[in-house]
């Protein structure tokens, strides 16, 4: 925040360019789960009205009532009704206490920790493991939330339970089995303590901790809820809710009875159309450039360093990647201290049948990730909010990081330039939505609440559709494919009204809160049997935080209330705002959604809309489908930091073409394109793209922009070479590893410049020019002139020419000066 942030929203890893050393937000495709990051903003202080352009008016969904789970409690013969109203008289007693001791008091009368501890001697076997009162209150909490059998190794029994205890029992014994008590004990099983108390094994004993450490987060967590008791609870109520409304479907009338007491209806929402309205689009740009670096550097003269704050996540070991990824990129010239790194809860995950945890081995439950929502009361539980306020930011663009096209041009400028300048609470960055994707929607709410309406734009998860009586299929009457826009997770958002909430400690800080049973948990016990349940965890959706900020009226409106609104919503071409690569393509599928391939063509189709007004002659990319069995139509990679808004790298490019096949890579900002044609491979890569670095007053690497950058520019240039050896097996074209059997190489040390004018490259050439020199190639009578100066002193910082930016209105000049 990532999930990148900029909380730019991590559950999963990122995987940066290998040239792009300097920008943490250009980043290759990686197929794994996706991270959340954090970019916040300057305080600015602007006062205008929004004034938005319309796509088509909205159309009316079905109206339909809901309800808040408290609104919808399961019906009275559920399952579920008496273990939800035993835990919340046992929560209720819980919340009315004050000290650990109480606490304990309370959960050592409840019926189950009484069997629990009563049976088998397990009191005394929790006595001797030496736990603190903490431990003791998590380990009976999860006993008294019914998850006894965590403790089992998995045998089945008739009698459920009495399994639990059974088995419990078993696992344990096993342990004291091995316990030595002569000679301090054997260092296999366990050994005595000081105390007379036992250590189990080393194996054991690492789960158990592993255990106390999960229910630890659980409990601390959740504590808006009930901690490890609310959290049973919540599943629990949504595993009712869902089992009601399955039951209901057929009988729309009873449900309909049952939620009367909200009217809730839901329309397209209305927002700026950036693709369309290109004048609106460049001014929000320029309200939102604070959040671009060398942009902002290159206009206004002066350096800042944004914030990152990334939300990781302990599976895949995905915190240790982003973490040793950043290392190793010396995090990208900004400093350690510009990044805060926190870590999200894992939660245990549960079978839709019962509610119970699942459970690979003794003390050891299935867990997840507890979803991109958990990000706002986590990060103002780890102090994020404060860390944004002592860097002087106010607002924050938040985005998952497996969403590879979301900085491209104006959408998260734009996006942020409309939030900062008109004070809303909360953005979205929606597109059209694709037919059968599993993405959310983006809705208009309008409902009545207590004879006051309220509006405010919110989203309706894919796995929620079945509750609001929508489908998804080509032919219904309630399809969403050309009503409502999809929802990409790409926020902006007003940090002391998200803090607000966050720090609520109420169910409000956990919005969105849902459980997926649609998808099996797949995952492998002690034994090795491999086992896929019906199940899912307790989530939340981080942009359901919008259901805070809706606005009310004593009477209904109509047209134009979302001008008004603390929300807002933004669109913008679909393969500029989202492109997910989120799963691993196999081989036999025949479909490219939502893989690093898929992702990498968006690249390429948004290389050719930018270049081709240019008037550069290049050949377009066709639908997926075409690309199933054979290779992209070229490869095109270009810097960020060559815009990133397209009018500015617009302007660095003029004329020319790119053969069908023919690889480009531009990794130097100050960069000029004349008249070039390509048929074959160009790569240009600078050791200092935006600039040098320098070691701050506190030891940190900082990269100084604009300060000794590496230059090029080419006029009039004809590359020829055989490029990319396209039939190679090894290719890994979304990872950019590939095999090339010529190329154009020129490499940039420190603040080397290359220039080439009027001339002809054919076949492979490597020009390598060192730092505090100018390269320059021409044509001579018997084939290339190579004439290599030093820098002047004078120039050295500067370079020999530079881009120069200006705006005029809402629209950014440069003007190429020589020096």
């Amino acid at each position: 925040m990532a999930a990148t942030t900029t909380i730019t929203p991590c559950s999963s890893s990122i995987l940066l360019h290998n040239n792009n050393k300097t920008n943490p937000f250009f980043h290759s495709l990686n197929p794994k789960k996706p991270s959340l990051l954090f970019h916040p903003f300057p305080t600015l202080s602007f006062s205008s009205s929004l004034s938005s352009s319309t796509p088509p008016p909205p159309l009316c969904a079905p109206r339909v009532s809901t309800a808040t789970i408290e609104y919808a409690p399961p019906a009275p013969d559920s399952n579920f009704h008496h273990e939800i109203s035993r835990l919340k008289a046992l929560r209720l007693k819980l919340s009315s206490s004050t000290t650990l001791k109480q606490k304990l008091k309370i959960l050592d009368s409840d019926a189950k920790v009484k069997f629990f501890l009563n049976t088998h001697g397990y009191k005394k076997v929790l006595s001797s493991l030496g736990l603190g009162l903490n431990e003791l209150f998590l380990v009976k909490s999860m006993v008294a939330a019914g998850q006894d059998h965590v403790f089992d190794m998995g045998f089945g029994f008739e009698d459920r339970e009495m399994s639990s205890v059974k088995t419990a029992l078993y696992s344990l014994a096993k342990i004291i089995e091995k316990w030595d008590f002569s000679n301090g004990g054997n260092g296999n099983g366990g050994r005595e303590n000081q105390n007379g108390g036992v250590l189990v094994g080393e194996d054991t004993q690492q789960d158990f901790n592993n255990l106390l450490k999960v229910l630890g987060e659980v409990e601390e967590f959740y504590d808006c809820i009930g901690g490890i008791i609310g959290y049973q609870i919540m599943v629990l109520e949504l595993l009712a809710q869902s089992s009601f409304e399955t039951q209901s479907i057929n009988n729309s009338n009873h449900l309909h009875e049952s939620m009367e007491c909200q009217f809730l209806e839901i329309h397209p929402p209305i927002g700026c159309d950036l693709s369309s309205n290109t004048e609106y689009a460049s001014q929000a740009a320029l309200w939102g450039i604070e959040a671009r670096e060398f942009l902002y550097f290159k206009l206004y003269g002066k350096q800042c360093i944004t914030p990152v704050a990334i939300m990781t996540s302990s599976a895949k070991n995905n915190h240790e990647h982003i973490t040793s990824l950043c290392e190793k990129l010396g995090w990208f010239g900004r400093g350690r201290s510009s990044f805060r790194l926190f870590e999200q809860p894992l939660v245990p995950a549960v079978s839709a049948e019962d509610g119970q945890w699942l459970v690979r081995k003794p003390f050891v439950p299935v867990c997840k990730p507890g979803g991109h929502g958990v990000i706002w009361k986590l990060a103002y539980d780890k102090g994020v909010f404060q860390w944004f306020y002592d860097h002087g930011r106010k607002g924050a663009t938040v985005r998952q990081v497996s969403n590879v096209v979301a900085a491209t041009d104006v959408t998260l400028l734009a996006l942020a330039g409309i939030g900062l300048h008109h004070g809303k609470k909360l953005g979205f960055a929606s597109c059209k939505r694709n037919m059968g994707a599993t993405e959310g929607i983006n809705v208009l709410i309008e409902k009545n609440l207590d004879g006051e309406w309220a509006y405010g734009l919110s989203c309706i998860e894919y796995t929620e559709f079945d509750k609001f009586g929508i489908t998804s299929g080509h032919h219904s009457p309630n399809s969403l494919q050309a009503e409502f826009p999809a929802n990409t997770n790409i926020l902006y958002v007003d940090l002391p009204s998200v803090e607000l909430v966050a720090s609520s400690r109420s169910e409000r800080s956990l919005p969105g809160m849902v459980l997926n049973t649609k998808k099996s948990i797949v995952y492998t016990d002690y034994f090795g049997n491999r086992h896929s349940v019906p199940g899912g965890r307790l989530e939340c959706t981080m942009q359901n935080i919008a259901d805070n900020f809706l606005n009310t009226y004593p009477s209904r409106c109509f047209k134009g209330v979302e001008d008004n609104l603390d929300t807002f919503i933004v669109y913008n071409e679909r393969r500029r705002v989202t492109s997910s690569a989120k799963k691993k393509r196999k081989p036999s599928d025949t479909s490219l959604h939502q893989t690093p391939e898929g992702s990498l063509l968006d690249i390429m189709r948004n290389a050719y809309d930018l270049l081709s007004w240019c008037d550069i002659d290049l050949p377009e990319v066709e639908s997926n489908d075409k690309y199933v069995d054979s290779r992209p139509p070229f490869l095109i990679f270009l810097h960020p930091a060559l815009g990133p808004v397209w009018e500015v790298t617009r302007q660095k490019f003029s004329g020319g073409s790119i053969s069908k096949g023919s690889e480009l890579q531009v990794e130097v900002a100050e960069f000029l394109w004349r008249n070039i044609q390509l048929d074959g491979s160009m790569i240009i890569v600078a050791e200092n793209i935006m600039g040098s670095t320098r070691i701050d007053d506190k030891g940190e690497l900082i990269l100084q922009h604009g300060h000794r950058c590496g230059r090029c520019k080419l006029c009039n240039v004809t590359v020829l070479n055989d490029g990319v050896d396209w039939t190679s097996g090894d290719n890994v074209y979304w990872k950019h590893d590939i095999r090339r059997s010529e190329a154009l190489k020129v490499i940039l040390h420190g603040n080397a410049e290359f220039e080439a004018y009027n001339v002809i490259i054919q076949g492979n050439h490597v020009f390598e020019v060192p730092d505090g020199y100018k390269m320059k190639i021409t044509a001579g009578d018997s084939g290339l002139v190579v004439q290599m100066d030093l820098i002047p002193q004078n120039l050295m910082d500067n370079g020999s020419w530079f881009w120069k930016y200006d705006t005029k209105g809402s629209h950014i000049l440069l003007e190429l000066v020589e020096l």
